[in-house]
């Protein structure tokens, strides 16, 4: 038995005596539930001589921890009520290698698991043992958000059981109708549904998340946030609590508390440790009930600069060129999320709005620009991009912004107002910057329209950026170099010798402080300006490859090469590449 061999053990170092063995399980037994550990520390022996002993005993290094330096990314890794149940947590992250601390080597169920979560991960991992007052204080960093929830949760209990709409409407700490015009809601933390939504916004805002799902399965309600690009689980909750929830973020977004049966769309404004944020809130009917989707819009982040967006000194030329007209249409592509939207917001910022009348249509309004006039569509009342767009026209505007061409009538009076004077600012939903043109002529706009108006084409997506304590350099190897050539075979020789490639390469290594190896995201971008060789393909044959040839000819790089000279340079990973 492994516990009298340790207690063997510990009698040979003199820190306790051969004949109090069987006293000592039988008081374990009795009094600690068989916990061995505090039995000892009960008796007397200190808690760091008791660890150094385990240590020694089971032949395994041993780590002090201080939970100050964990971060909550690390601890995504192990999920609490695994952590909890089998008394292991994850410490840190070396040569990408996950560290674990655990209590009780000989607990055969806990490597059992630790093995299957690891290999869920694909993550190699190596034990440390840490003390019992260790393992809880990082235990307890669990409780950062679950904490407050189900503190919140436990009071709904008992004062609200099954929530009602009508009751949640009642604990609104500050009803709509108390609202001054233009004042944004501030968050109170008083009845729990409302402390519980509050949690979640502020978790949310903190940890950087650019969405927030709610979801209900039947059984739980889901919350995830997206974080650079991607959706994590960050919390789950008992189904009670979701009607209220639900209600709760409707009441703030001034939705209809009735309406279950079809889809919303609203929006609201809090205060966050000073910060104004801004919430985009979408309810959509599921099976199980309204699911609500929430985007966070930042306003104290401001609008980047195109300097900022990591444009190659030849993009940032000749996108300064397009804005730098006095008419015309610029055209950005990508699918949602790409961030067409900051692109578009950089360009707006650069222009003089002092001298010139800029106006935008969007849905919605993301961030609120100064000397911007800046409108929101209303599709319910009549008030689309098309019927804006015509109303603008009518404001004198030189500069006109809308935010997403996704019909005919928008396409056709967007080239309009190209035509007669105005510099028009837009996107479209197609996979490279070469499909612009097609997908206009798909929509119905004549190829003789297209030609004199659009003046640049952009196409863009998003990729993670590598940490730079994540970044570990390498020589190129054969298959990389080899897929470099390949890619680049077509361009140009007078533009490919002018390619930085240079000898060597990174791979991403996660890190303590990085736990992913990446943070954050940066554009990637293909784009061309039209010249009289495109316009000319655009009036005879406008179809994508007889553009693409026209186009790389003149050096455009794709978005997967100008990803694969970010990767190279060590912006973003290789494998980012491969996704392209």
């Amino acid at each position: 038995m492994i516990a009298m061999d340790f207690l063997e053990h510990l009698a040979q170092k003199g820190l306790i005596k051969d004949a109090d063995s069987a006293a000592i399980m039988k008081e374990a037994a009795e009094k600690y539930a068989g916990d061995l550990d505090k039995t000892l520390i009960a008796r007397g022996i200190q808690e760091t001589d008791l660890t150094t002993e385990k240590a020694a005993f089971y032949t395994m290094p041993v780590r002090a921890i201080d939970p100050k330096k964990i971060s909550f990314d690390i601890l995504k890794y192990i999920p609490e009520d695994s952590a909890r149940h089998y008394h292991f947590v994850p410490i840190g992250i070396t040569d990408n290698v996950l560290e674990i601390g655990i209590t009780d080597p000989a607990n055969i169920d806990a490597t059992d698991a630790l093995q299957f979560i690891t290999s869920k991960i694909g993550m190699p991992y190596k034990y440390f043992l840490i003390s019992d007052t260790d393992f809880e204080a990082v235990l307890a960093m669990y409780k950062n958000l679950t904490g407050e929830v189900e503190s919140a949760i436990s009071d709904i209990d008992t004062e609200i059981g099954d929530v009602d709409t009508k009751d949640v409407v009642i604990e609104s700490a500050n009803p709509q109708d108390k609202l001054k015009p233009g004042e944004e809601e501030k968050i109170v933390e008083e009845a729990p549904i409302i402390k519980i939504v509050a949690v979640i916004i502020r978790h949310a805002v903190e940890g950087n998340a650019s969405d927030i799902h709610i979801e209900n399965t039947g059984e739980k309600v889901k919350v995830r946030f997206r974080v650079d690009g991607v959706l994590h689980t960050s919390l789950v909750l008992p189904e009670n609590v979701y009607a209220g929830i639900v209600a709760r973020i409707k009441i703030l977004s001034k939705l209809r508390l009735d309406e279950k049966r079809k889809p919303q769309d609203g929006g609201f404004s809090t205060k966050i440790d000073n910060r104004k944020i801004d919430f985009r809130v979408s309810t959509f009917p599921a099976y199980y009930g309204e699911k609500v989707v929430m985007r966070i819009l930042d306003s104290e982040k401001g609008v980047k600069k195109l300097d900022d967006l990591n444009l190659s000194p030849e993009n940032l030329a000749m996108v300064r060129r397009a804005i730098a007209k006095p008419y015309g249409l610029i055209l950005i592509t990508g699918p949602t999320g790409s961030g067409k939207s900051t692109t578009l917001y950089s360009m707006l910022n650069e222009l003089d709005s002092e001298k010139a009348n800029i106006v935008s249509l969007e849905d919605p309004v993301e961030y609120h620009m100064p000397n911007i006039n800046q409108s929101q569509v209303m599709p319910e009342i009549g008030y689309t991009f098309a019927s804006g767009l015509r109303s603008i026209l009518r404001q004198d505007p030189n500069i006109i912004m809308v935010g997403e061409i996704r019909d005919k009538e928008t396409a056709q009076l967007a080239i309009q107002a190209a035509l007669t004077g105005h510099l028009v600012l837009s996107t479209l939903h197609t996979n490279s910057a070469v499909g612009v043109i097609p997908r206009l002529v798909d929509m119905g706009v004549d190829p003789y329209l297209i030609a004199p108006t659009l003046v640049i084409a952009i196409a863009q997506r998003l990729a993670p950026i590598v940490c730079p304590d994540a970044k570990k350099e390498m020589p190129i190897d054969e298959t990389t170099r080899a897929m470099i050539d390949k890619e680049f075979s077509d361009l140009p020789e007078e533009y490919r010798k002018t390619l930085s490639i240079g000898e060597k390469m990174y791979s991403v290594t996660p890190t303590a402080e990085c736990p992913l190896g990446t943070r954050g995201r940066m554009a990637v971008f293909e784009m061309f300006e039209i010249d009289k060789a495109i316009q000319k393909i655009i009036l005879t044959n406008p179809v994508e490859q007889e553009i693409y040839k026209a186009v790389r000819a003149k050096g455009m790089l794709t978005m997967k090469e100008d990803a694969l000279l970010k990767a190279l340079k060590g912006d973003i990973s290789m494998q980012e590449v491969f996704g392209l």
